[in-house]
């Protein structure tokens, strides 16, 4: 990262002219300033309501400075008290903005955003007596982190240490949780309840975890701050306004998919994973983040023709001659803005697409999450939908509520094979799998591999994405469930109805019990799995899911058969 407190923004387009139209219509209409100003009718009528109490993270970067002195006077007496372990229990916008800041800083947090009962229960033993828990939901209600919440306070009582100086929560003021933790004695941090999860990054959700483990909050705020007046001018210049319109006006072409390859490695893929697909991915349209580890992944070489491709994190001051030799097969012009001091001239070059749209996006990482923040809610716009509802996380969480309630139906697996239960047509396992992949469009399909796994036991899973990409040519995304089913699962749902969808789950080790719930972890990451299945097959959507009785034999079978 250059050492200065702007965002560098470049941008390849097939021709210039349409962008330039659309840009030039942002500008004349005022919508950065406007965007700024809180003006909930920038996304037709129809979004106005929710928009009207969902736009104060535009003024974050002052608004949120008193939480900085709070948080590290706490961050200090936890210390003087040998309390250095910080859990976060949360999900999407909830955990993922924490784990990225944390990232990037260096400072330990662990993260449990899964009911998968072996995860919980590794969370659970590890470092307990120097542990201090942030419990952060916006809504107040949400199931698994109230479950993690039971878990922790269980544990916590059980080995004599009072729940009470250990648990710290993050929710919105008057929420089912602000309630029921004030009346236990908790510390509550009340965030802005006119910012939404995903947009929350700068609100006591992203700071209070993240400021606790050690990262410097202020120094965050600062870089946002001091990118807020350029990011939220009405100028050509813009470089929110020129990554929005490139996404919006690619994405009137069909190209709806957004490869991201991250050079920062620090994570921050994951988040803009979230804040693009659920902001977007509504009424049979929106963008589909694939998330890749590099620049040399599948999926970004060779690209796709309905795809954008983007690098996070490498200065591109100056690329346009390079960009120019390197274009050589494809028609198209280099657009570089800059906010900020200049870095240091880049010799690296905006990456070719085969779409012939791609952007290269660097800055500090407060700066950056803003400029993410308004590119979106940017394009948003031009596509013609409301950025901040998520209509389809609702469908899924009401049917696993029914699974658990004992409403809905349970599935039967149509046959088993190697230990592995299949739900989904097939005669074998091998011919289940190459149905499905018969199944993806070649021109417009995506493939979705869900895992509801414990993701640090078995992260190296998720090199099957590069596998499959590779061999399918098409864009593959992966995630962990329930994990993405606040974040990309609105885009399943609700966007483009192009995805395919490989769902693999498994028996733990030892399922765990909730306190003062009458089901357990085990069944109810059970029931998120197959709620959401449900769901998927209710919109058209091609799925097969997997049910490994013994986790290791049955991935290991899987990458066999994919090999």
């Amino acid at each position: 990262m250059p050492a200065h407190h702007g965002v560098d923004v470049a941008l390849t387009v097939p021709s210039t002219d349409e962008l330039d139209e659309a840009l030039n219509g942002v500008v004349a209409d005022r919508v950065a300033s406007r965007i700024a100003a809180q003006d909930p009718t920038l996304w037709g009528p129809d979004a106005e309501s929710e928009a009207s109490i969902r736009l104060s993270w535009t003024q974050l970067a002052e608004s949120s400075r008193p939480l900085v002195a709070e948080i590290e006077a706490l961050r200090a007496e936890l210390h003087d008290q040998g309390i250095d372990h910080v859990v976060l229990c949360g999900m999407g916008g909830s955990s993922l903005a924490p784990e990225v800041i944390c990232h990037t800083a260096g400072v330990d947090l662990t993260v449990l955003d899964s009911s998968q009962p072996d995860m919980v229960r590794s969370a659970l033993a590890d470092r307990l007596d120097r542990t201090v828990v942030v419990v952060s939901s916006k809504s107040g209600g949400t199931v698994e982190t109230d479950s993690q919440r039971r878990a922790y306070e269980q544990a916590f009582t059980e080995a004599g240490i009072d729940p009470v100086q250990r648990i710290v929560v993050v929710t919105d003021p008057g929420s089912p949780l602000d309630e029921q933790a004030s009346e236990a004695g908790y510390r509550v941090f009340r965030a802005d309840p006119h910012v939404g999860g995903r947009y929350s990054a700068l609100t006591a959700f992203g700071l209070v975890p993240s400021g606790l483990a050690g990262a410097d909050i202020g120094e965050l705020l600062d870089s946002a701050e001091q990118a807020q007046a350029a990011l939220f001018a009405d100028d050509v210049d813009n470089p929110a306004l020129r990554l929005g319109v490139l996404l919006g006006v690619a994405n009137r072409h069909g190209v709806d998919k957004l490869v991201l390859a991250d050079r920062s490695g620090h994570g921050i893929g994951d988040w803009i994973e979230q804040l693009v697909a659920e902001s977007t991915g509504k009424q049979g349209r929106g963008i589909l983040p694939v998330v890749v580890p590099d620049e040399d992944a599948p999926n970004f070489v060779p690209s796709t023709t309905d795809s954008i491709i983007t690098v996070i994190g490498q200065s591109q001051v100056g690329v346009i001659e390079r960009t120019a030799r390197l274009a050589g097969n494809l028609a198209h012009a280099t657009l570089a803005a800059t906010l900020g001091d200049n870095p240091p001239v880049d010799d690296s070059a905006v990456p070719t697409a085969l779409s012939g749209y791609a952007a290269v996006v660097d800055g500090p990482l407060g700066a950056q999450m803003l400029l993410w923040e308004v590119a979106v809610a940017v394009a948003g716009r031009l596509i013609g939908i409301d950025p901040f509802d998520q209509p389809d996380v609702e469908s899924a969480k009401k049917a696993a509520r029914e699974l658990l309630d004992g409403a809905g139906d349970v599935p039967t697996p149509d046959f088993s094979e190697d230990g592995i239960d299949v739900y989904g047509a097939g005669s074998s396992l091998a011919d289940a799998l190459d149905r499905l992949l018969d199944q993806i469009d070649v021109e417009r399909g995506y493939l979705a591999v869900q895992v509801y796994l414990d993701r640090i036991a078995h992260a190296d899973f998720a090199e099957v994405r590069e596998t499959l990409a590779e061999q399918l040519t098409r864009p593959v995304t992966f995630g962990w469930g329930p994990r993405f089913l606040h974040s990309t699962g609105q885009f399943h749902k609700g966007g483009t109805p192009t995805g395919v969808f490989l769902q693999i789950t498994g028996t733990p080790h030892d399922d765990l019990a909730i306190s003062g719930r009458d089901f357990t972890f085990g069944s109810f990451i059970d029931s998120q799995a197959a709620g959401d299945a449900a769901v998927l097959r209710d919109h058209g959507r091609p799925v097969l899911r997997l049910h490994l009785t013994d986790v290791e034999a049955g991935l290991a079978r899987i990458r066999e058969l994919l090999a």
